[in-house]
């Protein structure tokens, strides 16, 4: 039996997704063939939908800072050739039929033409320790991730092509009608993890928040302490394009990395916060350096919450009665996000998307067939925001 399926897919030369015996199309998706191997553009067909599986039609995708760390083989456990993109907008443009139909996180029946999001991760089990015990469903060991670690040889799983495959189960969080898809692309895997790192470090009234890198990340960070009441917000890194987009999104101050040292940087943190350092800093840059540092610009007492090494970049060096024992300093380890993070990561830019011009983050767009032009400035940081838009 064919899947529910409308008009979103274009015309009758581009055929409806298949259900038994209703002929498949040929569509475009872009290919990460192993690491430091250039991006190929390849054509393969649609899937047959499962009862409560869903095809998106892609309407972007973002390119983030794992992408290029899949692209430079820093990840463990990656199946290539995949086919990038974690995060990801769609409109749902068929339905697998059979069953009790998909429904989203929640527990509304999912129709077709909803414009949708979806968390990356499949196949967490719900049943192991981490999952029942710890409530650690980041740490799962039967977690997949679209776009990271299912492999294109399986199926349209990831956000780099025309459409995307969502198997059942997947967490599928429609957009409010009043968020435009690219604002909440902005934010793409930005917002949701820089969430779960704001919520870790207990952002009070009146703190002043010290956050280190200003990529995506970061500079969602920013914003999200400004959200929970933060007196001051000082966001350190560079290029100068991502400090502008910093500034214009209300950090109080940006300290350039690239015109200062490491002890200048703790003398200026210092000097603003009467000597004592901030009451919490954010680490987001992914360079293992910066995690003494930012121990270092911390207070007694303070908050340190370490997001940004996602990927194994390396040792890092500090000493632990200085920097972490005799300040009684609280370091918290943050890992990627969960379906709660994303869902109000949605909620959030909805509700402050007048006061935070989200979109402005964006500073280009790229067609599947420009991707790899996009992972390079990516990788090369000279772009805020990135997005594929098939």
């Amino acid at each position: 039996m064919a899947p529910e399926s409308g008009d979103l897919l274009p015309g009758p030369e581009e055929p409806v997704v298949a259900g038994r015996g209703v002929r498949k199309t040929v569509i475009s998706v872009v290919v990460m063939p192993e690491p430091d191997v250039p991006l190929q553009l390849r054509q393969v067909e649609l899937p047959e939908l499962e009862p409560g599986g869903v095809l998106l039609q892609t309407l972007g995708s973002e390119v983030c800072g794992t992408d290029a760390h899949l692209w430079k083989g820093q990840l463990a456990g990656v199946p290539y050739p995949i086919i990038p993109g974690h995060v990801s907008v769609g409109r749902i443009a068929a339905i697998g039929a059979g069953g009790d139909g998909p429904r989203d996180v929640s527990g509304a029946p999912l129709r077709v033409g909803q414009t949708v999001t979806f968390l990356d991760v499949y196949g967490t089990c719900g049943r192991c320790w981490y999952c029942t015990v710890a409530h650690a469903t980041t740490r799962c060991p039967e977690r997949r991730v679209y776009g990271v670690t299912l492999s294109a040889d399986d199926g349209l799983f990831g956000g780099w092509a025309e459409y995307i495959h969502l198997k059942p189960g997947v967490h599928v969080i429609p957009l409010p009608e009043e968020l435009d898809w690219r604002a909440f692309l902005s934010g793409g895997c930005g917002m949701p993890t820089a969430l779960h790192a704001v919520t870790l470090g207990e952002i009070a009234f009146g703190d002043t928040v010290v956050v280190q890198g200003a990529g995506p990340v970061g500079l969602c960070a920013a914003v999200l302490a400004q959200l929970r009441g933060a007196g001051s917000v000082v966001v350190v890194g560079g290029p100068d394009v991502r400090l502008r987009a910093a500034s214009r999104f209300g950090a109080d101050a940006v300290i350039d990395i690239g015109d200062t040292t490491p002890e200048e940087r703790r003398e200026t943190i210092l000097a603003m916060t009467g000597g004592r350092g901030a009451d919490v800093t954010i680490e987001a840059t992914g360079v293992p350096g910066a995690v003494p540092e930012g121990m270092r610009f911390t207070r007694d007492a303070g908050r340190y919450v370490v997001v940004g090494q996602y990927t194994d970049a390396g040792p890092a060096t500090f000493n632990p009665h200085l920097d972490l024992n005799q300040k009684h300093l609280d370091v918290r380890g943050c890992w990627g996000s969960d379906v709660g993070h994303l869902y109000r990561a949605v909620r959030v830019m909805a509700r402050y998307r007048q006061q935070f011009p989200w979109t402005d983050l964006i500073s280009r767009e790229y067609s599947l067939a420009e991707a790899q032009s996009a992972l390079e400035d990516v990788a090369r940081q000279r772009v805020v925001k990135a997005l594929i838009v098939p």
